[in-house]
């Protein structure tokens, strides 16, 4: 009798991990740009002033929502208010670093993409306060809109004159919302879980949050949006398979050996 065996078809290997010291590098290099671009983006106090209210008018125009109905529901009770601005404050930067480590560790190939498209959001974020400074909502007269943080805390940010920390007129786009997105995205796309679609809850609340608070508007957020959309556009997300979406990187065991040709 003769026979011969077909090998089973291969297991894609496993993903490799970039280099640890290098990725750390390259995601404090990113979070520091974010910092200190803003920073280099100050000034421009009076068109900033005049930008928000253009914003403002053009919001009412396209009859947007008023951001004062979302800020009217979280001062129903100071423990709403208070927790607005909790997750507001401290939120943000953990979540999208807890996003990269699970990646890095869970999913090396999506960990790669979502940090590519971080970078190339939080760059162009960037260059916007340079072309188009714009105050928040919190600090327009006339609006009926307050600062929450200042009001009820905690707050993050001290008087624009002598907060030396953060560049307060660069509220457009809004990285809050935009990190928040994509780290919802990055979940959804890494995993298979008939769950995942509730990460979409982050940006929602986030949405809420930087609205009800009057640190953004709801231009911000739609500009974050865009810039997104044109980002995940240019950087190519890794195709799913079993060491990239949902079942790890260990390998499976190989098929018994088909036998093929046998005679009599």
């Amino acid at each position: 009798m003769n026979a011969r065996t077909e090998p089973a078809e291969a297991e894609p290997d496993a993903i490799t991990r970039p280099p640890l010291v290098r990725e750390f590098l390259l995601v404090a290099g990113l979070f520091l740009v974010y910092k200190l671009g803003r920073q280099l983006a100050t000034g421009h106090t009076a068109d900033a002033f005049r930008n928000a209210h253009r914003v403002w008018d053009l919001e009412r125009t396209v009859h947007l929502p008023h951001e004062t109905a979302v800020q009217t529901a979280l001062l129903h009770g100071d423990t709403l208010v208070h927790l607005a601005n909790t997750y507001y404050a401290t939120v943000h930067f953990p979540a999208t670093l807890a996003l990269l480590v699970w990646l890095y560790l869970r999913r090396p190939a999506h960990y790669v993409w979502a940090r590519r498209v971080l970078a190339v959001v939080t760059s162009a974020a960037l260059v916007l306060p340079f072309v188009f400074p714009l105050a928040p909502p919190r600090m327009l007269t006339g609006t009926g809109l307050v600062d929450t943080a200042r009001l009820y805390g905690p707050s993050v940010y001290g008087p624009p004159s002598s907060d030396h920390l953060s560049n307060q007129f660069a509220a457009m786009p809004s990285l809050h919302f935009g990190w928040a997105l994509m780290l919802a995205i990055g979940l959804i796309a890494a995993t298979r879980s008939r769950w995942r679609w509730l990460w979409l809850l982050h940006p929602l609340i986030t949405l809420l949050v930087i609205v009800g608070t009057a640190n953004h508007y709801w231009l911000d957020a739609i500009v974050a949006t865009a810039m997104l959309g044109i980002a995940l556009a240019v950087v190519h997300q890794p195709n799913r398979t079993s060491s990239t979406a949902g079942r790890g990187t260990r390998r499976l065991a190989p098929k018994e050996p088909v036998l093929v040709g046998a005679g009599r």
